[in-house]
């Protein structure tokens, strides 16, 4: 706007000048004025003229290493070249989406394809595609706004869990014991002569036709749990920044042993204490993967209800042959008592803790080496935090529970097995 008031400026002192002198190195000026000021803005009006375009997107989820790619796809359909086009798409990934400044002759195509990767979980949208064209002088600008925005969803990533086992329990499942059993299972693995005490529901009568006898089915049973998986993000016991800080890599110990869980045929619930309580009831099959990933998307460390709390109120939602993960890095020995209490309901535990103390050294030192002013904490904070620590770890032995402890900037997958 300032630009387009200083030309109209100009152009007045100009006309102004010429009719006043009416010196002839003036009018040609004013000619010369008039033919670059009119054919620069003939030459913006007609920029984005006849101009196909738009882009596509081919995932709208994804985890966290992936590479979202996008195509774009630009088309001039007229006789008049687009000498220049600048085309960016405004979104809230992280790192953005990189620009390009082209051009398109007369009757012409440009394709190009961007991968994005995906770096850091969350809700981001990809807004529509912007494509500004000018003159060389810079007097007039065009601007237009092509297709509609669309919403990405990134999941924490899930890293493979080759030796992770919860405690069998003889329920439901999908893992069969090499062992007979007199209770209906939903397995049955073979059939034999009827014997007497056989119930009549057991009778495989296809068999027993073929046979000429009464032939009966018999059943193994399934060791497997149910798991409830308890994600601490409560604000107060949290320590580190970026993808090695306690939250981040809660989130993704909790997504990888829901998911192998979910690969196994378990039934998997969820709570998370995050700004608020989050409960996904148990259940199994993608449909529950999803649910489960969309919420994880989506959590922060910002709660403000302690773990002990969210266990007393979610233990009436377990049920007898369950597992309870708790993935916690806090250090308060309040909740070791609640979670040690489900095994007088026949509820099984195991605990992932994180060390928040060590997360922090971590962030300290990749802080240093990026060249960051970074300050120790005094020796009583330190000796505070380790005492802590050695309660904790006494607790949970006092009551047998047990515990992986994860370490920033190490594999899940050391730790959980």
């Amino acid at each position: 706007m300032i630009r387009r008031f200083q030309l109209v400026v100009i152009a007045a002192i100009l006309l102004i000048a010429a009719f006043s002198t009416e010196l002839e190195f003036l009018f040609y000026l004013v000619y010369l004025s008039i033919l670059v000021i009119g054919g620069s803005y003939i030459l913006t009006r007609l920029g984005l003229a006849d101009l196909e375009a738009g882009y596509a997107v081919n995932q709208l989820t994804g985890h966290v290493g992936d590479r979202l790619q996008i195509t774009y796809t630009l088309r001039n359909t007229s006789r008049v070249p687009k000498p220049w086009l600048e085309v960016h798409n405004p979104t809230t990934l992280p790192g953005g989406l990189p620009g390009r400044a082209i051009a398109l002759g007369s009757k012409s195509e440009r394709s190009w394809l961007v991968r994005a990767p995906l770096t850091r979980r969350g809700h981001f949208r990809v807004e529509p595609l912007q494509i500004r064209t000018g003159d060389p002088f810079g007097f007039f600008e065009a601007s237009a706004s092509v297709g509609q925005g669309v919403a990405v969803v990134v999941y924490p990533r899930i890293d493979p869990l080759p030796l992770w086992r919860l405690p069998a329990a003889s329920i439901e499942g999908s893992h069969a014991a090499p062992e007979r059993t007199l209770q209906t299972s939903p397995l049955a693995t073979a059939v034999r002569p009827y014997a007497p005490g056989d119930s009549m529901n057991r009778i495989h009568w296809k068999s027993t036709a073929r046979h000429g006898e009464i032939q009966v089915k018999e059943f193994e049973l399934e060791q497997t749990a149910d798991a409830w998986i308890f994600l601490d993000l409560d604000r107060s016991v949290q320590g580190g920044r970026g993808e090695e800080s306690t939250v981040e890599v809660a989130v993704r110990a909790a997504a990888s042993i829901a998911a192998k869980a979910l690969l196994e045929n378990r039934a998997v619930g969820m709570t998370v204490n995050g700004h608020r309580q989050a409960i996904v009831p148990v259940d199994r099959g993608s449909r529950q993967h999803l649910k489960l990933m969309q919420l994880l998307a989506a959590v922060d460390g910002d709660g403000t209800t302690p773990l002990a709390e969210s266990l007393v109120s979610a233990s009436g939602r377990l049920r007898r042959g369950m597992t309870a993960v708790v993935i916690t890095p806090s250090t308060d020995t309040a909740w070791v008592r609640p979670l040690a209490a489900l095994r007088t309901k026949g509820i099984g535990s195991v605990v992932v803790t994180l060390d928040a103390p060590a997360a922090d050294r971590f962030d300290r030192a990749e802080r240093a080496r990026a060249g960051e002013r970074v300050v120790e904490p005094d020796t009583a904070t330190t000796e505070a935090q380790a005492q802590r620590a050695r309660a904790l770890r006494h607790a949970l032995a006092e009551y047998e529970l047990k515990v992986h402890q994860l370490v920033p900037g190490r594999p899940i997958a050391e730790h959980l097995g």
